[in-house]
Protein backbone atom coordinates (compact mmCIF):
# COMPACT_ATOMS: atom_id res chain seq x y z
CA UNK A 1 0.00 0.00 0.00
CA UNK A 2 2.92 2.14 0.01
CA UNK A 3 1.72 3.39 -3.45
CA UNK A 4 -0.55 5.84 -1.99
CA UNK A 5 2.52 7.93 -1.16
CA UNK A 6 2.85 8.47 -4.67
CA UNK A 7 -0.74 9.95 -5.52
CA UNK A 8 -2.49 12.92 -4.78
CA UNK A 9 -3.85 13.05 -1.17
CA UNK A 10 -7.15 15.07 -0.87
CA UNK A 11 -7.64 17.34 2.31
CA UNK A 12 -11.45 16.29 2.58
CA UNK A 13 -14.01 14.17 1.01
CA UNK A 14 -17.43 16.12 -0.12
CA UNK A 15 -19.69 14.00 1.68
CA UNK A 16 -17.76 13.32 5.06
CA UNK A 17 -18.34 15.44 7.74
CA UNK A 18 -16.72 18.67 8.42
CA UNK A 19 -13.70 18.28 11.11
CA UNK A 20 -13.87 13.94 11.34
CA UNK A 21 -11.29 12.37 12.99
CA UNK A 22 -9.37 10.95 9.74
CA UNK A 23 -9.19 14.58 8.42
CA UNK A 24 -7.61 15.64 11.76
CA UNK A 25 -5.44 13.29 13.42
CA UNK A 26 -5.41 10.01 10.74
CA UNK A 27 -1.64 9.41 9.68
CA UNK A 28 -1.34 11.18 6.05
CA UNK A 29 -0.98 7.51 4.29
CA UNK A 30 -3.73 5.69 6.14
CA UNK A 31 -6.38 8.53 5.29
CA UNK A 32 -7.13 7.14 1.60
CA UNK A 33 -8.09 3.65 3.32
CA UNK A 34 -9.88 4.81 5.91
CA UNK A 35 -11.80 6.82 3.75
CA UNK A 36 -12.86 4.18 1.47
CA UNK A 37 -14.12 2.53 4.61
CA UNK A 38 -16.00 5.14 5.20
CA UNK A 39 -14.12 5.35 9.21
CA UNK A 40 -14.83 8.95 8.42
CA UNK A 41 -18.49 8.88 8.48
CA UNK A 42 -19.51 6.50 10.88
CA UNK A 43 -23.23 6.75 10.53
CA UNK A 44 -22.87 3.72 8.19
CA UNK A 45 -21.40 1.55 10.72
CA UNK A 46 -24.05 2.29 13.02
CA UNK A 47 -26.75 1.49 10.44
CA UNK A 48 -25.20 -1.86 10.25
CA UNK A 49 -24.80 -2.45 14.17
CA UNK A 50 -28.46 -1.04 15.51
CA UNK A 51 -29.98 -4.31 13.63
CA UNK A 52 -27.32 -6.50 15.30
CA UNK A 53 -27.94 -5.30 18.63
CA UNK A 54 -31.91 -5.42 17.93
CA UNK A 55 -31.06 -9.01 17.29
CA UNK A 56 -29.19 -9.18 20.58
CA UNK A 57 -31.66 -7.78 23.04
CA UNK A 58 -34.81 -9.63 21.18
CA UNK A 59 -33.38 -12.76 21.64
CA UNK A 60 -32.33 -11.75 25.27
CA UNK A 61 -36.08 -11.05 26.36
CA UNK A 62 -36.76 -14.55 26.23
CA UNK A 63 -34.16 -15.79 28.87
CA UNK A 64 -31.96 -12.69 30.02
CA UNK A 65 -28.36 -11.78 29.14
CA UNK A 66 -25.79 -13.65 29.68
CA UNK A 67 -22.36 -12.50 29.66
CA UNK A 68 -21.28 -14.12 26.40
CA UNK A 69 -23.91 -11.35 25.05
CA UNK A 70 -21.10 -8.45 26.16
CA UNK A 71 -19.04 -10.38 23.46
CA UNK A 72 -21.68 -10.26 21.34
CA UNK A 73 -22.13 -6.63 21.68
CA UNK A 74 -18.20 -6.08 21.34
CA UNK A 75 -17.38 -7.78 18.31
CA UNK A 76 -20.69 -7.05 16.95
CA UNK A 77 -19.21 -3.48 17.04
CA UNK A 78 -16.01 -4.12 15.40
CA UNK A 79 -17.42 -6.66 12.65
CA UNK A 80 -19.51 -4.00 11.76
CA UNK A 81 -16.94 -1.35 11.29
CA UNK A 82 -14.71 -3.27 9.57
CA UNK A 83 -16.82 -5.45 7.41
CA UNK A 84 -18.83 -2.09 6.90
CA UNK A 85 -15.19 -1.06 5.85
CA UNK A 86 -14.80 -4.25 3.42
CA UNK A 87 -18.32 -3.65 1.44
CA UNK A 88 -17.67 0.15 1.08
CA UNK A 89 -14.25 -0.77 -0.50
CA UNK A 90 -15.89 -3.36 -2.73
CA UNK A 91 -18.78 -0.71 -3.81
CA UNK A 92 -16.41 1.86 -4.48
CA UNK A 93 -14.04 -0.31 -6.33
CA UNK A 94 -17.30 -1.16 -8.66
CA UNK A 95 -18.78 2.32 -8.88
CA UNK A 96 -15.33 4.11 -9.46
CA UNK A 97 -16.32 5.21 -13.16
CA UNK A 98 -19.95 6.35 -11.76
CA UNK A 99 -18.49 8.46 -8.70
CA UNK A 100 -16.15 10.32 -10.58
CA UNK A 101 -19.34 11.30 -12.45
CA UNK A 102 -20.92 12.85 -9.47
CA UNK A 103 -20.23 15.98 -7.48
CA UNK A 104 -20.81 14.59 -4.06
CA UNK A 105 -18.52 11.61 -4.85
CA UNK A 106 -16.02 12.47 -6.97
CA UNK A 107 -13.48 13.52 -4.14
CA UNK A 108 -13.60 9.51 -3.11
CA UNK A 109 -10.18 7.76 -3.18
CA UNK A 110 -10.82 5.65 -6.12
CA UNK A 111 -11.98 8.49 -8.08
CA UNK A 112 -9.69 11.09 -7.41
CA UNK A 113 -6.26 8.75 -7.93
CA UNK A 114 -5.15 8.55 -4.04
CA UNK A 115 -5.58 4.55 -4.34
CA UNK A 116 -5.06 2.19 -7.54
CA UNK A 117 -7.58 -0.68 -7.91
CA UNK A 118 -5.31 -3.35 -7.37
CA UNK A 119 -4.42 -1.55 -3.64
CA UNK A 120 -8.73 -1.20 -2.57
CA UNK A 121 -8.54 -4.52 -3.47
CA UNK A 122 -6.04 -5.78 -0.94
CA UNK A 123 -7.61 -3.74 1.47
CA UNK A 124 -10.95 -5.20 1.18
CA UNK A 125 -9.55 -8.84 1.79
CA UNK A 126 -7.85 -7.52 5.24
CA UNK A 127 -10.92 -6.45 5.97
CA UNK A 128 -12.75 -9.08 5.49
CA UNK A 129 -10.57 -11.55 7.28
CA UNK A 130 -10.80 -9.50 10.62
CA UNK A 131 -14.56 -9.62 10.20
CA UNK A 132 -13.76 -13.43 9.57
CA UNK A 133 -12.23 -14.16 12.77
CA UNK A 134 -14.79 -12.04 14.80
CA UNK A 135 -17.46 -14.09 12.95
CA UNK A 136 -16.00 -17.84 13.75
CA UNK A 137 -16.49 -17.02 17.20
CA UNK A 138 -19.91 -17.77 16.78
CA UNK A 139 -22.01 -20.73 16.89
CA UNK A 140 -21.95 -22.69 13.18
CA UNK A 141 -25.50 -21.50 12.69
CA UNK A 142 -23.87 -17.99 13.06
CA UNK A 143 -21.29 -18.42 10.91
CA UNK A 144 -23.36 -20.11 7.98
CA UNK A 145 -25.92 -16.87 8.36
CA UNK A 146 -22.36 -14.25 7.97
CA UNK A 147 -21.16 -16.26 5.33
CA UNK A 148 -24.48 -16.43 3.33
CA UNK A 149 -24.79 -12.79 3.64
CA UNK A 150 -21.14 -12.27 1.43
CA UNK A 151 -23.64 -12.68 -1.90
CA UNK A 152 -25.89 -9.85 -0.63
CA UNK A 153 -22.69 -7.80 0.25
CA UNK A 154 -21.56 -8.97 -3.70
CA UNK A 155 -24.53 -8.00 -5.47
CA UNK A 156 -25.62 -4.67 -4.08
CA UNK A 157 -23.74 -2.35 -6.12
CA UNK A 158 -24.65 -3.87 -8.99
CA UNK A 159 -28.31 -3.37 -8.24
CA UNK A 160 -28.67 0.28 -8.98
CA UNK A 161 -27.63 -0.44 -12.83
CA UNK A 162 -30.58 -2.96 -13.25
CA UNK A 163 -33.23 -2.01 -11.16
CA UNK A 164 -35.35 1.13 -9.41
CA UNK A 165 -35.57 -0.37 -6.02
CA UNK A 166 -31.82 -1.13 -5.04
CA UNK A 167 -32.76 0.23 -1.39
CA UNK A 168 -34.20 -3.24 -0.85
CA UNK A 169 -30.53 -4.72 -2.15
CA UNK A 170 -28.93 -2.58 0.85
CA UNK A 171 -31.95 -3.76 3.40
CA UNK A 172 -31.19 -7.28 2.61
CA UNK A 173 -27.65 -7.34 3.56
CA UNK A 174 -27.42 -4.50 6.15
CA UNK A 175 -30.07 -6.05 8.03
CA UNK A 176 -28.50 -9.63 7.62
CA UNK A 177 -27.15 -8.92 11.35
CA UNK A 178 -30.54 -9.32 13.04
CA UNK A 179 -31.00 -12.52 11.91
CA UNK A 180 -26.94 -13.23 12.70
CA UNK A 181 -27.33 -11.41 16.22
CA UNK A 182 -30.44 -13.51 17.16
CA UNK A 183 -29.19 -16.93 16.70
CA UNK A 184 -25.48 -16.44 18.14
CA UNK A 185 -27.32 -15.59 21.57
CA UNK A 186 -30.62 -18.11 21.05
CA UNK A 187 -29.09 -20.50 18.56
CA UNK A 188 -31.89 -20.77 16.05
CA UNK A 189 -34.11 -18.47 13.84
CA UNK A 190 -37.65 -18.08 14.43
CA UNK A 191 -40.59 -15.71 13.52
CA UNK A 192 -39.38 -12.87 15.69
CA UNK A 193 -36.13 -12.87 14.55
CA UNK A 194 -37.89 -12.71 10.82
CA UNK A 195 -39.91 -10.06 12.03
CA UNK A 196 -36.96 -7.98 13.08
CA UNK A 197 -35.43 -8.18 9.19
CA UNK A 198 -38.45 -7.53 7.84
CA UNK A 199 -38.65 -4.32 9.97
CA UNK A 200 -35.07 -3.32 9.66
CA UNK A 201 -35.83 -3.95 5.58
CA UNK A 202 -38.55 -1.28 5.52
CA UNK A 203 -36.25 1.20 7.71
CA UNK A 204 -33.85 1.22 5.57
CA UNK A 205 -35.78 1.64 2.48
CA UNK A 206 -37.37 4.78 4.59
CA UNK A 207 -33.75 6.15 5.23
CA UNK A 208 -31.95 5.22 2.41
CA UNK A 209 -34.80 6.83 -0.24
CA UNK A 210 -33.89 10.27 2.03
CA UNK A 211 -30.24 9.88 1.17
CA UNK A 212 -30.82 9.07 -2.27
CA UNK A 213 -32.25 12.78 -2.80
CA UNK A 214 -28.87 14.07 -2.58
CA UNK A 215 -27.82 12.71 -5.86
CA UNK A 216 -31.06 12.24 -8.02
CA UNK A 217 -30.21 15.17 -10.82
CA UNK A 218 -26.84 13.31 -11.41
CA UNK A 219 -28.05 10.04 -10.96
CA UNK A 220 -30.62 10.86 -13.63
CA UNK A 221 -27.98 12.39 -16.07
CA UNK A 222 -25.50 9.14 -15.40
CA UNK A 223 -28.54 6.60 -15.97
CA UNK A 224 -28.05 5.68 -12.07
CA UNK A 225 -31.52 4.06 -10.73
CA UNK A 226 -32.90 4.50 -7.17
CA UNK A 227 -36.22 4.78 -5.49
CA UNK A 228 -35.80 8.71 -5.02
CA UNK A 229 -35.70 8.66 -8.73
CA UNK A 230 -38.51 6.43 -9.03
CA UNK A 231 -41.15 7.71 -5.92
CA UNK A 232 -40.54 11.62 -7.12
CA UNK A 233 -42.80 13.87 -6.17
CA UNK A 234 -44.45 10.99 -4.19
CA UNK A 235 -42.10 10.40 -1.91
CA UNK A 236 -43.75 11.43 1.22
CA UNK A 237 -46.22 8.98 0.44
CA UNK A 238 -43.91 6.24 -0.01
CA UNK A 239 -41.58 7.32 3.33
CA UNK A 240 -45.10 7.41 5.10
CA UNK A 241 -45.37 3.66 3.40
CA UNK A 242 -42.30 2.53 5.16
CA UNK A 243 -42.57 4.44 8.52
CA UNK A 244 -45.81 2.08 9.14
CA UNK A 245 -44.15 -0.92 7.80
CA UNK A 246 -41.32 -0.44 9.62
CA UNK A 247 -42.84 0.12 12.87
CA UNK A 248 -45.66 -2.40 12.54
CA UNK A 249 -43.00 -5.21 11.89
CA UNK A 250 -40.97 -4.62 14.93
CA UNK A 251 -43.82 -4.53 16.84
CA UNK A 252 -45.07 -8.12 15.40
CA UNK A 253 -41.55 -8.93 16.40
CA UNK A 254 -41.75 -8.21 19.95
CA UNK A 255 -45.38 -9.43 20.47
CA UNK A 256 -44.36 -13.14 18.34
CA UNK A 257 -41.99 -13.47 21.66
CA UNK A 258 -43.84 -16.19 23.79
CA UNK A 259 -43.94 -14.56 26.79
CA UNK A 260 -46.00 -15.34 29.48
CA UNK A 261 -48.27 -13.18 31.53
CA UNK A 262 -45.87 -12.96 34.11
CA UNK A 263 -43.55 -10.46 31.56
CA UNK A 264 -46.20 -8.05 30.43
CA UNK A 265 -44.23 -5.01 31.82
CA UNK A 266 -41.09 -6.63 29.49
CA UNK A 267 -43.83 -6.49 26.69
CA UNK A 268 -44.58 -3.20 27.26
CA UNK A 269 -41.63 -1.66 27.38
CA UNK A 270 -40.29 -3.28 24.48
CA UNK A 271 -43.45 -1.62 22.97
CA UNK A 272 -42.95 1.77 23.91
CA UNK A 273 -39.51 1.46 22.48
CA UNK A 274 -41.19 0.74 19.06
CA UNK A 275 -42.91 3.76 19.71
CA UNK A 276 -40.07 5.78 20.40
CA UNK A 277 -39.04 4.58 17.17
CA UNK A 278 -41.68 5.43 14.91
CA UNK A 279 -42.60 8.81 16.69
CA UNK A 280 -38.93 9.26 15.64
CA UNK A 281 -39.29 8.45 11.36
CA UNK A 282 -41.84 10.48 12.28
CA UNK A 283 -40.42 13.74 12.95
CA UNK A 284 -38.48 13.09 10.28
CA UNK A 285 -40.75 13.05 8.20
CA UNK A 286 -42.17 16.84 9.26
CA UNK A 287 -38.44 18.38 8.29
CA UNK A 288 -37.87 16.61 5.28
CA UNK A 289 -37.44 18.66 2.19
CA UNK A 290 -36.23 16.04 -0.78
CA UNK A 291 -35.02 19.10 -2.98
CA UNK A 292 -32.29 20.41 -0.04
CA UNK A 293 -29.74 18.02 0.06
CA UNK A 294 -28.12 18.91 3.15
CA UNK A 295 -31.17 18.65 5.14
CA UNK A 296 -31.73 15.01 3.70
CA UNK A 297 -28.11 14.20 4.99
CA UNK A 298 -29.14 15.77 8.34
CA UNK A 299 -32.22 13.32 8.31
CA UNK A 300 -30.56 10.21 7.36
CA UNK A 301 -27.83 10.49 9.63
CA UNK A 302 -30.43 10.97 12.63
CA UNK A 303 -31.45 7.55 12.08
CA UNK A 304 -28.57 6.31 14.34
CA UNK A 305 -30.84 7.89 16.90
CA UNK A 306 -34.11 6.05 15.91
CA UNK A 307 -32.23 3.23 16.02
CA UNK A 308 -30.83 3.37 19.33
CA UNK A 309 -34.17 3.91 20.75
CA UNK A 310 -35.64 0.54 19.95
CA UNK A 311 -32.75 -0.96 20.76
CA UNK A 312 -32.49 0.51 24.28
CA UNK A 313 -36.23 0.09 25.27
CA UNK A 314 -35.40 -3.87 24.03
CA UNK A 315 -32.58 -4.11 26.15
CA UNK A 316 -34.36 -2.82 29.03
CA UNK A 317 -37.09 -5.07 28.83
CA UNK A 318 -34.89 -8.03 28.72
CA UNK A 319 -33.91 -7.41 32.10
CA UNK A 320 -37.28 -7.17 33.38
Amino acid sequence: MSETREMPEAKTVADAPAGNWVDRWAPAATRPYLRLSRADRPIGTWLLLIPCLWGITLAAMLDGFRLWDLWLVVSCGLGAFVMRGAGCTWNDITDREIDAAVARTKSRPLPSGQVTVKAALVWMVVQALIGACILFSYNWLAVALGVGSLALVAIYPFAKRFTWWPQVFLGLAFNWGALLAFAAHAGVVTLPALLLYAAGIAWTLFYDTIYAHQDKEDDALIGVKSTARLFGAKTLLWLQGFMIAAVSLLALAVIALPLGPERLLALSVALIGVWGFGLHMWWQLRRLDIDRPEVCMLLFRSNRDAGLIAALFLAVAAFL
